[in-house]
């Protein structure tokens, strides 16, 4: 029903019980890629932003820099795209 839906975590809409793991595993995937980004994020503007308020980073520097890390952290995330699922590997 609509209201069971509502109230789930997660709804199969196979009666394939291997989707649960499979959204379990992405779902774990996921959250390491995300503290993977922030890590990544937050360690770039520890070194940076020093840096560039001391005027040893020039701000042509920085600013491709912070480009690079934009590209960076949407590259890490679409590694998720290559994630294969149980029932995927037993086809």
């Amino acid at each position: 029903t609509d209201v069971a839906i509502e109230a789930s975590d997660l709804t199969l809409v196979r009666a394939d019980l291997h989707a649960a793991a499979d959204a379990i595993e992405l779902s774990r995937r996921t959250l390491a890629v995300i503290k993977g980004n922030l890590f990544w994020a937050f360690a770039y503007n520890v070194a940076a932003i020093p840096l560039a308020m001391s005027w040893l980073l020039s701000p042509v520097v920085a600013s491709a820099a912070m480009a690079f890390s934009s590209v960076f952290v949407v590259s890490n995330s679409l590694r998720l795209r290559r994630f294969h699922t149980l029932t995927d590997a037993a086809r």
